[in-house]
């Protein structure tokens, strides 16, 4: 990890709710921004400012989500989500985030990564595919 990863560094990323984005189980009318989608991008928001502050062969991997989907968010619309780093405790990093679809709060909530050497973790995995005979 580079000295340049503090508490207080954000990323804010714009990104357009695709249909792909999108619950389909209420029918065309209500196709909105689905939770599990939200995580997603919430996740590869704080993994992208996580990256701007890693050595070469280190990546991280999401450990914890707390979310609050607070409103819905219509098919075509633009979100803009915010990461902040709130606090790193060694290789733990916990991230607190916000996000506006320009006319409602749509979210708020905490992550938590953790930072790992890519390698080490190909051998790890390796190892556990070989125990259940993958």
């Amino acid at each position: 990890m580079k000295p340049s990863l503090a508490k207080g560094a954000a990323r804010t990323v714009k990104l357009t709710v695709d249909r792909g984005r999108t619950i389909d189980f209420m029918g065309e009318a209500a196709r909105v921004y689905a939770t599990p989608m939200l995580v997603l991008d919430l996740e590869v928001a704080c993994r992208e400012l996580l990256l701007e502050h890693l050595d070469a062969g280190e990546d991280s991997v999401g450990t914890r989500v707390e979310l609050d989907h607070l409103a819905a968010t219509l098919l075509g619309m633009t979100v803009e989500l915010t990461v902040t780093i709130a606090s790193i405790d060694g290789r733990s990093v916990a991230f607190e985030f916000t996000g506006s679809d320009g006319i409602d709060t749509i979210c708020r909530g905490r992550h938590h990564r953790f930072v790992v050497d890519v390698a080490k973790t190909a051998e790890r995995l390796a190892a556990k595919a070989r125990k259940a005979g993958l």
